[in-house]
């Protein structure tokens, strides 16, 4: 089993900065991606970033792509999601996730995400 617990959320201005952390404990050989999702409110869960097991693989959605960056330290047991220019449209609960599957196993959507966290809220309003 892993546990998975989000750090780092709270509210903040439009074109602020965030880094959300992820301290992983329990079996931590078990897993290799992961990933970070939000959900806003009435909206579907998205995956925003995803990195490889070892680290130097990542993938963006569209939307986030050039302002948010992921990144993991595996002797730490940690992944890490810094945010810059947020915007009112990132507002909702970011979530961290982990994968016995690699990245693009992950990103092709033929590798589930085994663990989550229970999620920490990130607001962006003036």
């Amino acid at each position: 089993q892993v546990q998975l617990v989000e750090s780092g959320g709270g509210v903040v201005q439009p074109g602020a900065s965030l880094r959300l952390s992820c301290q992983a404990s329990g079996v931590t050989s078990s897993y290799n991606a992961m990933a970070w999702f939000r959900q806003a409110p009435g909206k579907e869960r998205e995956r925003v970033a995803a990195i490889s097991g070892p680290g130097g693989g990542t993938h963006y959605a569209n939307s986030v792509k050039g302002r948010f960056a992921i990144s993991r330290d595996n002797a730490k047991n940690t992944v890490s999601l810094e945010m810059n220019n947020l915007k009112p449209e990132d507002t909702a609960i970011y979530y961290c996730a982990a994968s016995a599957g690699r990245l693009f196993e992950v990103v092709a959507g033929r590798a589930a995400m085994d663990y989550w966290g229970e999620g920490t809220l990130v607001t962006v309003s003036s």
